[in-house]
């Protein structure tokens, strides 16, 4: 069986996020999408717009000094435009470490992602971390 192709989109996403190639994911998304993230860390809120999005990713990228590591566990479809993925992601930042699934909900629209909405196991943890 082969896989769906928002699925796909949103594997090549991970892939590129894995190696840092902010160019592949700036061509998966709208110029107006939007990257919602929960909490109240200085990294929570809206991030409009692909810029700010890709500026979010590069920023978890600095924060952790290149340790952020996010292993894509599943990855489903409705068929209607919009896929939820599941990872697990791990990090250092500073004298602190932290590991954490988390999922993503994706609105696509045109083959491109529109929407991002971020969800963690303990919010509270990300907070501590971010902060």
């Amino acid at each position: 069986m082969s896989e769906h192709p928002d699925c796909a989109l949103i594997r090549r996403g991970y892939e590129a996020f894995g190696a840092g190639d902010m160019e592949t994911m700036a061509t998966l998304m709208t110029a107006d999408v939007i990257h919602h993230v929960p909490g109240s860390s200085p990294l929570s809120g809206h991030h409009k717009g692909r810029e700010a999005v890709l500026d979010y990713y590069r920023r978890l990228g600095t924060e952790t000094k290149g340790t952020m590591r996010v292993d894509l566990e599943t990855v489903l479809a409705d068929g209607r435009g919009h896929v939820i993925s599941v990872h697990h992601s791990r990090a250092d930042r500073g004298d602190r470490g932290i590991e954490m699934r988390g999922g993503l909900f994706f609105t696509l629209v045109g083959n491109k992602i529109t929407d991002i909405d971020e969800c963690v196991a303990d919010i509270d943890e990300s907070d501590a971390f971010w902060s």
